[in-house]
């Protein structure tokens, strides 16, 4: 990375103030952010960059005489095509590792959600396992491979039919071993690109937003990254050596099964001591969790030495043996933990978050039940969709080549399409039952907006009505949240009936009077229902940063997940921040020694950045610093879905380190960002003191008529940046002056 810029572009009076852009998701060029046509880069590299409008072209500089620049960042999250992979297998592992982060205010983090979010991450890995587990070893090596039905036809799969299943099972062994080395590889992203911004300081705890990117995580994703392999190495051991055992046991199966459990008990203990696994310095615990991960990847492969030399007949089972056992056994502690988190957290929030929070103050346990909610959906339609491909009739229950995979995983997606319909029909309802008050809103802010309106423009009226109400539905995906996440664990509860021998059909067809059919129907729908959402994950990941409509949503949600550092799942995706803020910190300070002052302007995400970034600062250079925000979600999303990190408080403690020159610009119809301190509308409350001052609203559209210089009204800009409106420039004129006084 370049630390300085070239003399040409960088050099400046020191009366100068520099005006630092920085985008939001949506991908902008640093053309596009700078709003003018001609810029070079100025230091960075390609994923993270600065930019200033190329010397010799009119028209360089910013409103109030501002020096330009930008700092692009899309690029440093991922590429589009790791984008659209991680979208669909990496999606569970990060909304589990954002869970850790959703701790209530009240407490702070606490070392006990903090482990159990850590045992849940846990077990996503384990399911990862199984269900490759249940693809390669039951349903294609232990089953199709002994059926000469199902291998006619298949060259692909025949050339180890007819062969001993100690064969085939140690041959297919080798495809989970894969899968465990693709999320392994995934997991010890970013590389180099972050390596030149790891600072050897800090604790995970840090000052609230002020620990991401000022500690180095990398340690302790480290020893996740280790406890997580030997952890997944040793379910694969468990599965063969359990399914060996049922040949009868001897010294070499129960030796190795001792092994096994002993490093599976190990991977929990270490979890279950955050203050050996958060610290920078532990060399202690890097050795252990290295001998753990050696250990399960040595014992894997004498495993299957083992049961590829063992000649003992095999005894007839219909699947491989335990492993439907293995499967419920997950489910139920998934089923446990999450109960625990949720009652854990249900004692700790505030008043204040059960009633102004946007998931009420169980952001955490609504956040790790979708992550694994998805994470069965995801592995129980992997088995059953490749047992389907083999065997059409493995899900409805008729005879069949193959016999159906665990009841666990049927349970499982039955209980995602109950979810799934459930949360759709209560989203709906929503809906409709809130659109008459959001509507009302709507009417009022219009209204007061455009008093003098012609009758003509009555058609636009409506249209901007719409709009504002549009983006009022933000604050109602809670609650819909929130009946999802217990849907999803009531579905996980319902999974531990596989253990009984209960199957879906007869039961609802007993209990309720559902007939068979109907629910057989449900089954079949939820299967191809979770393909859906694979491949709307795929397309969406695919076209999230070609299509700016889609990016708008899609982007938003990913930059989210992927801002905090992976302090639950090391196979989550990378954290960006851990490069994005050092390195807008060291910029921003040499460029207060080299000017007057610097104002960072941040729309969208881009202002939560700034926000971390400010907490980063140095005295000597907070009092050359000014913030302008607009269309932010530090207040909307961010502080009620991080209260701890970034609630109120410390957002005042933003404000004050910079003096409060501070102004934020927000629309109605934008259904991301907002208001941080004051909405500042007609009759509702109104903050006092300097925090008062920061929050400027923006009618939107300018006008619902056409101006006399156009045949069209002004268009509805929502969360659009306003770099170009005139309302922006003022901002940044108020704010250059006021950090000229300052001086």
């Amino acid at each position: 990375m370049t630390d300085s810029s070239p003399p040409s572009t960088d050099r400046g009076s020191s009366d100068d103030v520099v005006e630092l852009r920085v985008h939001g998701v949506s991908g902008a060029s640093a053309g596009q952010v700078l709003d003018r046509p001609h810029v070079q880069q100025v230091a960075g590299d390609r994923s993270g960059g600065f930019y200033r409008p190329r010397p010799g072209y009119p028209d360089t500089t910013g409103p109030g005489g501002v020096v330009l620049e930008a700092y692009r960042w899309s690029d440093l999250p991922s590429g589009t095509a790791a984008r659209a992979l991680s979208l669909v297998f990496l999606l569970p592992f990060m909304l589990s590792n954002v869970a850790v982060w959703m701790c209530p205010a009240r407490r702070g983090p606490g070392t006990a959600a903090k482990v159990l979010c850590r045992l849940l991450a846990l077990t996503l890995t384990l399911l990862y396992v199984l269900s490759v587990v249940g693809v390669a070893l039951d349903v294609v090596a232990w089953q199709c491979m002994a059926s000469a039905r199902c291998l006619a036809g298949r060259s692909w799969l025949s050339w180890l039919g007819g062969r001993p299943v100690e064969l085939r099972l140690a041959v297919l062994a080798l495809v989970p071993v894969a899968a465990i080395g693709l999320v392994w590889s995934l997991g010890a992203r970013p590389g180099r690109s972050y390596d030149a911004f790891r600072t050897p300081t800090g604790e995970l705890e840090g000052k609230r937003l002020s620990a991401v990117g000022h500690w180095d995580a990398m340690p302790m994703v480290r020893r996740l990254r280790a406890i997580h392999v030997a952890a997944a190495f040793a379910m694969l051991d468990l599965t063969l050596l359990i399914a060996t055992g049922a040949r009868g046991p001897s010294g070499t199966t129960v030796g190795l099964l001792t092994v096994a459990v002993a490093v599976l008990v190990g991977c929990l203990a270490l979890l279950c001591a955050p203050a050996l696994l958060d610290t920078t310095e532990a060399r202690v615990t890097d050795r252990v969790t290295s001998a753990l991960q050696a250990t399960a990847c040595g014992l894997t492969v004498v495993t299957v030495a083992a049961v590829l030399l063992d000649g003992t007949p095999w005894p007839r089972a219909a699947g491989l043996p335990g492993y439907d056992e293995t499967v419920a056994s997950v489910f139920l502690s998934q089923t446990a933990l999450l109960a625990a988190l949720g009652l854990l957290t249900l004692s700790r929030r505030s008043r204040r978050e059960r009633q102004r929070g946007l998931l009420r103050g169980m952001g955490a346990p609504v956040l790790a039940a979708a992550a694994a909610g998805l994470a069965v959906a995801f592995s129980a339609n992997l088995v059953y969709r490749t047992a389907a491909f083999l065997n059409r009739r493995a899900i409805t229950e008729r005879p069949g080549d193959l016999t159906p995979p665990p009841l666990a995983y049927k349970w499982a997606i039955f209980g995602f399409f109950l979810a799934v319909s459930t949360a759709a029909m209560v989203g709906g309802a929503m809906t409709l039952l809130s659109r008459r008050t959001r509507r009302r809103a709507a009417v009022r802010i219009v209204a007061h907006d455009f008093p003098a309106a012609p009758p003509e423009a009555a058609d636009r009226m409506r249209q901007v009505e719409k709009a504002i109400a549009r983006a009022r539905f933000t604050e109602r995906l809670g609650p819909l949240a929130i009946a999802y996440a217990y849907l999803a664990g009531l579905g996980l509860a319902a999974s531990a009936l596989g253990l009984l021998g209960l199957q879906p059909s007869p039961l609802a067809e007993r209990l309720f009077g559902v007939p068979s059919g109907l629910v057989t129907f449900g089954l079949t729908m939820s299967s191809y229902l979770i393909v859906g959402v694979v491949v709307a994950l795929l397309v969406g990941g695919l076209f999230a940063y070609r299509t700016a409509e889609f990016r708008r949503y899609v982007g938003v949600l990913w930059d989210l997940g992927t801002f905090w550092p992976r302090a639950a799942h090391p196979f989550a995706p990378p954290c960006y921040a851990e490069r994005a803020v050092p390195e807008l910190a060291k910029r921003i300070c040499y460029l207060a020694g080299q000017h007057r002052g610097v104002l960072l302007t941040g729309h969208s995400h881009g202002s939560v950045l700034l926000a971390a970034t400010v907490l980063q600062l140095p005295a000597r250079v907070r009092h050359r610093v000014a913030l302008l925000t607009y269309g932010s979600p530090l207040n909307r999303l961010y502080a009620r879905l991080f209260p701890w990190y970034l609630g109120e408080d410390v957002l005042c403690e933003v404000g004050d380190r910079i003096g409060w020159r501070w102004l934020n610009l927000w629309r109605d119809t934008d259904p991301i960002g907002g208001w941080i301190f004051d909405a500042g509308r007609p009759g509702e409350r109104s903050v006092t003191g300097p925090a008062g001052t920061v929050d400027r609203r923006l009618r939107d559209p300018a006008g619902v008529v056409p101006p006399a210089s156009d045949s069209v009204p002004p268009p509805i800009k929502g969360h659009w940046p306003c770099e170009s409106d005139e309302s922006f420039a003022a901002a940044t004129r108020e704010l250059v002056d006021r950090l000229r006084q300052s001086r």
